[in-house]
């Protein structure tokens, strides 16, 4: 496979796994909430607030709902005297009671602290705007659709906040704006407006950067980090709550900020969150809470160019660990790869900072996967190839050590030292004339199998076979240390399964037959030899015709083996010395020995 294919397909890969974090797909932004949602620390209670429940029981008691609001003045009183710093009623009046207890609602709400909530309503009708101080351009923030207003009395005596609770792309409620612009300029939210009533401030102070809001400020209180829209997300703590009939025993009331709403089913809508669905006023609740918390978690502006720099620099590495450093060191740099980023981004949201490497590990996987797909595919062709070449004349012991390690393998001619070992069958001819072909095929392929298998057992390597003759030879294509050795005992045993060999031949009535071997090492030029259509793996050179000359020599000496003088004097074995012989292309007489 070309390097250059793959260098292709990286690039490609790298743009198409990219393309989620720019354009940032439903998909992709619902597992990177749902991810910030199992990981998030679990943030503890102020201790500023409470939250008064209207439940079931409650409105049984109280004969239905809505209660008379001489009845809510009534637990407003109640709740003051009990030393409550304020009372937010997260619940909208937009027309007056039935029963004529407006009045003494409002006067109730005028003597303390009280918040009433506005919900939005597409009406385009907003609240009196707040003071607020900008520090930058006026722009970003999140815009308001229009207001249910409180009916005039009561507006009067109480401040108001809108109670809205915008969800993400999953439907679930997880960032709320602290501010909200209208086309006359800022409110508050209804959490936010809890603050400012009880640190007794008048104004807001925002901070904007070219890309939107960065911060806002409650006077009294430290200033809160947001998003370019003035959102902030919620930590889903667990404020205390009581009931109605709780009031009188409970300890929650005194230097607390109670809010007030309905969990009685089917009248107030509950609003999904990642910790369930729950009533507005326990989000407004929470949006309180969560601008008390200094160490909330956040997700930065710089968010999207830290997740694309994660993903390039991870994706990138993935696949360079995978396609460079082979299947097992690749795989297990791969698998540290991901471990380190998925404690990196386990640590990052344990600290509040929420900023997405799933993604990352997403497109590492896949990175990785196609790599591997990859060098799987390149090594198996390969693979096939080597066996292909080898499987019929390399020990298999070998042609799988090939397999295994390809790059131990040099195709093409190169020069080796080695040893070379030729094999004739004696008396073929006469054989062939006095036999009938049947036979005598039977009779050579025996001997020749006889033979192949004693040059495996010896890790040899079988060449070729040239009629009734072998040639193999060992230290090529891989190194065998004392391959002189190696070469020698598969002489003994050639010359062992011969004997066998011809003990069968005489149970069937078969002429036996004799062999001549010669060995010989030396240089070589070993590799692919043959035309460009039709080509083998083989031998030339000097040594290798000399060990050919020894074979012929056998029977000239009348022995079944020679062994040239190298071979001798680097093998394991004590061979005796035979003769000089005069061989043909070799000026000197060549020393010989056998066993």
């Amino acid at each position: 496979m070309k390097k250059g294919f793959k260098t292709k397909v990286f690039i490609v890969l790298l743009l198409v796994l990219g393309l989620p974090l720019v354009y940032n797909p439903t998909f992709y932004e619902t597992m990177k909430l749902k991810t910030f949602d199992a990981f998030v620390v679990k943030k503890q209670p102020s201790n500023v607030f409470s939250i008064l429940n209207i439940t079931e029981d409650d409105v049984a008691k109280e004969r239905g709902y809505p209660f008379p609001r001489k009845r809510l003045a009534e637990i407003q009183n109640e709740l003051i005297d009990k030393g409550a710093l304020g009372v937010g009623w997260v619940i909208a009046f937009p027309q007056p009671d039935r029963f004529g207890g407006d009045l003494a609602f409002a006067e109730s709400l005028a003597s303390a602290p009280s918040i009433l909530a506005s919900f939005e309503n597409d009406n385009g009708e907003y609240p009196l705007t707040t003071g607020t101080v900008i520090l930058g351009q006026d722009h970003g923030g999140f815009k308001a659709k229009g207001v249910v207003q409180n009916i005039p009395l009561l507006r009067e005596a109480a401040y108001q906040g809108i109670a809205v609770a915008p969800t993400e792309v999953d439907q679930l409620v997880r960032r709320m704006p602290l501010l909200l612009r209208t086309p006359d300029g800022w409110v508050s939210a209804y959490g936010t407006e809890v603050l400012k009533v009880l640190t007794g401030s008048d104004t807001y102070l925002i901070k904007t950067s070219d890309a939107g809001i960065q911060e806002i400020r409650v006077k009294g209180l430290p200033p809160v980090k947001t998003d370019t829209l003035g959102r902030k997300w919620i930590s889903w703590v667990n404020t205390p709550e009581f009931s109605l009939a709780d009031i009188k025993g409970t300890d929650l009331i005194k230097d607390r900020f109670i809010f007030v709403g309905v969990t009685a089913k089917g009248v107030m809508p509950q609003v999904a969150t990642p910790v369930g669905l729950v009533e507005p006023h326990k989000i407004q609740a929470a949006l309180s809470e969560s601008i008390l918390i200094q160490d909330s978690p956040m997700i930065p502006d710089y968010a999207l160019l830290a997740e694309l720099g994660i993903y390039l620099v991870v994706a990138s590495l993935a696949w360079v660990f995978v396609v460079m450093f082979g299947i097992s060191s690749g795989l297990v740099l791969f698998l540290a790869l991901n471990g380190f980023v998925l404690s990196s981004g386990y640590y990052l949201i344990k600290n509040n900072l929420l900023i997405d490497v799933t993604w990352s590990l997403v497109a590492a996987f896949i990175m990785g996967a196609a790599g591997f797909y990859l060098n799987f595919r390149e090594q198996y062709k390969l693979r096939q190839e080597i066996k292909k070449q080898f499987e019929h004349y390399l020990d298999p012991r070998q042609v799988k050590r090939l397999q295994e390690n390809p790059e131990l393998l040099v195709l093409g001619g190169e020069t080796r030292y080695a040893t070379f070992l030729f094999t004739d069958v004696r008396g073929f001819t006469a054989m062939s004339e006095t036999l009938p072909p049947e036979q005598v095929t039977y009779i050579m392929n025996k001997a020749l199998t006889a033979q192949q298998k004693a040059v495996q057992r010896a890790e040899g390597t079988v060449d070729k076979y040239i009629g009734d003759a072998m040639m193999a030879f060992w230290n090529a294509p891989l190194d065998q240390p004392a391959h002189e050795t190696k070469a020698l005992i598969c002489a003994k045993l050639i010359m062992d399964n011969m004997k066998e060999l011809n003990t069968e031949f005489e149970k069937e009535g078969l002429p036996t037959v004799e062999i001549g071997i010669g060995i010989n090492s030396g240089t070589a030029v070993i590799g692919n030899m043959g035309s460009e259509t039709r080509f083998d793996y083989t031998a030339i050179g000097d040594a290798v015709n000399v060990a050919a000359r020894l074979e012929s020599g056998t029977k000239d000496l009348g022995v079944s083996l020679l062994v040239g003088e190298d071979t001798a004097r680097f093998c394991a074995f004590d061979l005796n010395f035979v003769d000089t012989i005069k061989v043909k292309g070799k000026e000197k007489p060549l020393s010989v020995f056998s066993f």
